[in-house]
């Protein structure tokens, strides 16, 4: 079964397994040294994130080596991308409303300075 990057991600223990890898290749008794949950059960996340195609086992003499292969996460942020910008779009509208909101404020502020001035004249 073809699994897909979402599925790999959505997970905070393959999450960290793709942290601990990202910049260098690490064992799978080194991986399972990270976490307080039985190796069976890291090897089953690593069997999941190969088959979403970002990580690589090789064998180099007696021990397997865990490497990263992070090109398939472009998906994600691809994904993600488009959200960004949206949200980007939004938080300048946003920023745009307080300040014209900021700007009244202070013309209001003065009106009411330059009223009171006005009526202590009288």
């Amino acid at each position: 079964m073809r699994r897909d990057v979402f599925q790999a991600i959505a997970d905070p223990t393959r999450r960290e397994i793709i942290n601990l890898i990202a910049y260098q290749p690490l064992t799978l008794n080194t991986i399972a040294e990270n976490f307080k949950i039985s190796r069976p059960a890291i090897s089953q996340q690593i069997k999941i994130l190969m088959e979403c195609g970002l990580i690589e086992v090789n064998q180099r003499g007696r021990e397997r080596y865990c490497e990263a292969k992070l090109n398939e996460l472009r998906d994600v942020a691809d994904w993600v991308e488009q959200y960004r910008k949206h949200w980007a779009e939004r938080f300048d509208l946003m920023d745009d409303l307080l300040e014209e909101l900021k700007t009244d404020d202070k013309k209001q502020d003065k009106k009411k300075k330059h009223n009171k001035k006005k009526k202590h004249k009288k």
